[in-house]
């Protein structure tokens, strides 16, 4: 699946969302990838809903959640896993791995790319690997701080 980056334009990721999953553009596809993107939190689609419909009202829960659906499967925004009961979605599709805060329930980039990780697992039992998400779980520099040891 082709993976679309982050720091492409609005064009381009019309572009080859349209060219993946063949459905056309629309006006709700592009007020979801911004509202991703304006939130710029690792956002459930209740927060991506909510931050959606203060601007416009008429949009309907269902059709939030399944182009988020939509767009992950086709690779233009990334799922990263179901934390606390809900999916998490991240407009930054380079590979990279999350830390997830027990306690306010951040979810923060982790830059770090482990790139033998897979290789070696593989090479354990004759795996096919096909994609892997690492996630980190603990607690955040704030949340650290307001509970010493």
């Amino acid at each position: 699946m082709k993976r679309v980056m982050a720091g492409h334009s609005k064009a381009y990721w019309s572009g080859t969302f349209n060219q993946l999953n063949g459905k056309r553009k629309t006006i709700q596809r592009d007020l979801i990838l911004n509202a991703v993107r304006q939130l710029n939190i690792h956002a459930t689609a209740e927060q991506v809903y909510e931050h959606i419909q203060k601007k416009h009202p008429s949009i309907s829960r269902a059709t939030v959640y399944r182009n988020l659906n939509q767009m992950s499967e086709a690779g233009g925004l990334l799922n990263i896993g179901n934390f606390y009961g809900a999916a998490h979605y991240d407009h930054n599709c380079h590979k990279h791995h999350h830390f997830v805060c027990e306690k306010c329930r951040r979810v923060f980039d982790v830059p770090v790319c482990i790139s033998n990780l897979p290789h070696n697992i593989a090479g354990m039992d004759d795996f096919e690997i096909k994609d892997f998400h690492l996630n980190f779980f603990g607690l955040c520099r704030k949340c650290k701080g307001e509970n010493p040891k």
